[in-house]
């Protein structure tokens, strides 16, 4: 990914965030990953990290439609993903994908309990929330033009905890320096 996308991306999502209303914190930890797939128009994601501590950690992430986080789980973190602003899809499954778990799966959406089978997709409007376990695998992508995502969770290891289907993902991006970092990112 060259350092240009990724100063893009930082702008486009900075002032994404300003328009609704979203102030970062002072030196916010900025992650950019087009997960090693060098297609972030894509699969892209930004991510700003704004709480990392031992028991919990919390992100505020942006992407623009056309733009998927890659089906995975965490064998570790319990986390909750909330639409901020526009529509978010999230599609589900109940184990790997390819060898999925029959029969119908309870997850809570908005904090009551719900039953989906593998495959399902659940659209979120803006505040509202799906609670995900380990060992649900998910992917998601705005329905709309950009879209601000939110993420509480319990800790967040993304070099050890993040199972991807496709396995030559990569969280982290490999970055050509094509102009000077605007930002500093979690990776650098």
């Amino acid at each position: 990914m060259k350092r240009s996308q990724i100063n893009q991306a930082v702008k486009d999502s900075t002032s994404f965030f300003q328009s609704n209303g979203w102030t970062l914190p002072p030196n916010p930890k900025w992650d950019v990953t087009d997960f090693g797939l060098n297609d972030f128009g894509k699969y892209g994601l930004v991510l700003v990290n704004l709480a990392e501590e031992p028991e919990y950690c919390e992100k505020l992430m942006y992407a623009k439609k056309g733009m998927i986080t890659p089906s995975h789980t965490h064998k570790l973190k319990k986390e909750d993903i909330i639409c901020r602003t526009g529509e978010l899809a999230i599609q589900l499954w109940n184990g790997h994908p390819e060898n999925t778990q029959p029969g119908p799966f309870s997850i809570h959406v908005n904090g009551a309990p719900k039953e989906f089978k593998s495959g399902d997709i659940v659209k979120l409007q803006s505040g509202e929330r799906v609670t995900l376990t380990p060992g649900i695998y998910h992917k998601f992508y705005p329905e709309t033009e950009e879209c601000i995502i939110g993420e509480v969770s319990t800790a967040n290891d993304d070099e050890n905890d993040n199972f991807f289907v496709n396995e030559a993902i990569g969280r982290f991006s490999q970055v050509e320096e094509d102009e000077p970092a605007l930002v500093k990112l979690v990776s650098d």
